[in-house]
């Protein structure tokens, strides 16, 4: 079984750089997916998201969800970086990479682990306003839920 690439960091990260670390020299990859999360500016509302985490243990989770994606998906590599810190709107925010024989395994694992890290991995949102008022910390959403449970019980 493969060891995924597990990152927790405040520094941006290049999508292309990160493709490359995974796939460069490997021919037995016939497919990879890129989920890309960026922060938006709720129209024009929001003058930046400051994301907070437990640390260890928020590589732990993430590293803990990629090799039960890995094995469950039969996935050849996966890389899962997570920001932390003040970032503004159009700025990165999370990335998954996915890569496996075939497409439909590759689009499995990156959305199990898109699903699992936004319900499991320890973050917590605060938004900051472009008016200057105080930031409120985002509450989990039921849709997130929603979509974690339809991992439960499938192959």
């Amino acid at each position: 079984m493969i060891s995924p690439f597990v990152r927790v960091q405040q520094e941006d990260f290049d999508l292309q750089t990160e493709i490359d670390r995974l796939t460069q020299g490997r021919l037995d990859i016939g497919a990879v997916v890129t989920f890309s999360g960026l922060c938006r500016n709720d129209g024009g509302t929001l003058s930046a998201l400051e994301l907070e985490h437990y640390p260890g243990m928020a590589e732990a989770e993430i590293t803990r969800i990629a090799n039960l994606a890995v094995e469950r998906f039969g996935l050849l590599g996966l890389t899962a970086i997570h920001r932390y810190g003040k970032i503004v709107p159009g700025e990165n925010i999370v990335l998954v990479i996915a890569a496996a024989p075939h497409r439909q395994a590759a689009f499995d694992g990156a959305n199990f682990v898109m699903d699992f890290l936004k319900t499991s991995a320890p973050f917590w949102k605060k938004e900051h306003a472009r008016d200057g008022k105080a930031g409120n910390w985002i509450s989990a959403k039921d849709a997130d839920d929603t979509a974690r449970a339809k991992w439960d019980g499938k192959k």
